[in-house]
């Protein structure tokens, strides 16, 4: 299987309302503001044509509240997480402040979807729907470069068998990147530097 190289490009969400909505572009708290980012967003990624993913900016916003969180992230999320997604799309939030994490958890949960998050505070977590074994899966990821199945069940209780199911709802949230025929999953984070 060969993995296209993943291009990342940066998506600052206050910039973006800005350009979308003649509002306040730091308070993101409508859904019409949720499917203006969205529309945006989805635009990026499609005209880039690559695998890509997409680093969502909250560094600069000030409000965040269900309804546009529902609209825009949780939307974006369900759109490319099937198997008949438009593009090969990937998620990363970063500059997530504790005013942010609550919105989006409750949305993320309510949808039943997973997002990488860089947390102030808590450094890069998985926000939303993530079963314990799933999260000691992704953390050891994070901790070394990319890993096989066999490599990663010294670091889960269950072995081998843990660690392949837990890489495979981890890749079908897509919040980890298997790479090539080897195998190897890495998580979406590493992939920034």
């Amino acid at each position: 299987m060969r993995v296209d190289p993943v291009v990342p490009f940066a998506v600052d969400l206050s910039s973006l309302a800005r350009r979308s909505v003649a509002t306040l572009y730091s308070h993101l708290v409508t859904r019409p503001m949720g499917a203006a980012l969205r529309v945006g967003i989805d635009s990026q990624i499609r005209d880039l044509g690559t695998t890509c993913l997409s680093v969502l900016d909250f560094t600069q916003v000030v409000v965040l509240d269900y309804s546009c969180a529902d609209e825009a992230i949780a939307k974006l999320l369900r759109v490319y997480s099937p198997a008949d997604r438009p593009a090969e799309a990937y998620f990363v939030a970063r500059g997530v402040a504790e005013r942010h994490r609550e919105p989006l958890e409750e949305v993320l949960l309510r949808h039943d979807l997973t997002l990488a998050a860089e947390v102030e505070g808590d450094g890069f977590t998985l926000l939303g729907r993530v079963g314990p074994v799933e999260r000691l899966a992704w953390t050891a990821l994070q901790e070394g470069p990319c890993a096989s199945a066999a490599a990663l069940a010294e670091s889960l209780p269950g072995g081998e068998s843990d660690a392949a199911d837990a890489l495979a709802v981890l890749t079908r949230r897509r919040t980890v990147l298997r790479r090539g025929a080897t195998g190897e999953y890495c998580a979406l984070t590493l992939l920034l530097a």
